[in-house]
């Protein structure tokens, strides 16, 4: 699981859907947590009509940002570490179970695959294109979860790494935590190559605990310091 997300909209770009803009509104803090998010307000100030503000807010319920209240409208909803440290228990289920069914049914061109993935991710350097980071490691996880039966648990998997990839996204990925993305993706691999879901499990609940802390322990310091930096 890599700790970014894409480079999102720029503050002002019109050319962003009202979904966009209004996300990274609530991600970059420019509205606040349990802030009311009124539907001719937002409308106004992003020059839209009503609709499209009401189905940005359904879909931002669906995905975690906005909590929606019967007689009450919509509300920002606080993206803390508290936040962060329940999505990632959830994926700490959710990510060994996938991985170990993939185990059982991995091909070698499967293998392959991830292992090309990996020397391409391997191959960056720290400060070249995040955007080619996050699409190969996205292709990596997709390779191993898309093709599962429980649909339901594949799309909350999607829906928790946008969210927690949104949330990372003004933070730097520290020189460390990037070294151990990459040795954690090629452990994952030997233990799929082996056939051996155990370890495979044990590889992915690791993985996933550490791009949660990394996460984490990033909003602490921009609490601190009021500013992203490395951890």
């Amino acid at each position: 699981m890599d700790d970014r997300q894409d480079s999102g909209t720029q503050p002002g770009d019109r050319r962003a859907s009202v979904y966009d803009r209004l996300r990274d509104d609530i991600v970059l803090g420019r509205v606040k947590p349990h802030e009311r998010l009124k539907v001719s307000e937002i409308a106004a100030r992003m020059g839209s009509s009503t609709n499209p503000v009401r189905e940005a807010l359904q879909q931002l319920r669906g995905e975690g940002f906005v909590i929606l209240e019967p007689n009450r409208g919509a509300r920002v909803r606080p993206m803390d570490a508290d936040f962060v440290r329940d999505i990632v228990e959830i994926e700490m289920l959710i990510e060994p179970k996938l991985t170990r069914w993939f185990v059982g049914m991995a091909t070698a061109e499967d293998i392959r695959a991830l292992d090309g993935l990996c020397a391409r991710m391997e191959a960056l350097k720290l400060d070249d294109d995040h955007e080619a980071q996050y699409e190969y490691d996205t292709q990596f996880h997709r390779l191993m979860y898309d093709r599962h039966y429980n649909r339901n648990a594949v799309e909350l998997w999607w829906r928790h790494r946008n969210i927690l990839g949104a949330i990372a996204r003004p933070f730097t990925v520290s020189p460390k935590r990037r070294n151990d993305v990459l040795a954690e993706h090629r452990a994952l691999v030997d233990a799929i190559r082996r056939h051996d879901a155990d370890e495979a499990a044990r590889v992915i609940e690791q993985h996933v605990e550490g791009s949660g802390r990394h996460i984490v322990e990033q909003m602490r310091a921009m609490d601190r310091s009021g500013r992203a930096r490395a951890v």
